[in-house]
């Protein structure tokens, strides 16, 4: 993770935010603050609520994704900055992902009918894996 991303949004460069944008970094998938606190207590001393804290400061300048699941529970990831379209298991959290944009259409409508300037969209279709189907 370059260290100007916490510089250009005026948050301080420390071992603990660079700790979870690392975790954040080398993850495939979404992950849960527990989950983050979890890898990055093995290399930099913190508290949950010191996880929590940092994911929510990095959430509110953009650099993080905090998604909320039908799951319950929220999610984390790196806010690269392109929009992304997933198919979620709702049984073991596998995220796939949508390599077409379905709503360009929608979005080019809606900019229209509205005068809107959209910065961007998400969208997220949720189910049950075939792993998880085959089990159940």
């Amino acid at each position: 993770m370059d260290k100007n991303v916490l510089k250009s949004s005026d948050l301080k460069n420390t071992k603990r935010r660079m700790a979870i944008l690392e975790v954040l970094e080398n993850s495939s998938i979404p992950l849960t603050a527990e989950e983050i606190y979890s890898h990055v207590i093995k290399t930099v001393h913190l508290s949950l609520s010191t996880a929590y804290r940092t994911l929510g400061t990095l959430s509110e300048k953009g650099i993080l994704l905090k998604n909320l699941c039908q799951d319950g529970k929220t999610y984390y990831q790196i806010n690269s900055h392109q929009h992304k379209h997933q198919l979620v298991c709702t049984l073991c959290n596998q995220t796939v992902p949508i390599d077409d944009c379905p709503l360009s259409i929608i979005e080019k409508n809606l900019i229209k009918q509205t005068g809107f300037t959209i910065t961007g969209h998400s969208l997220e279709f949720s189910g049950i894996c075939p792993k998880c189907a085959k089990h159940n």
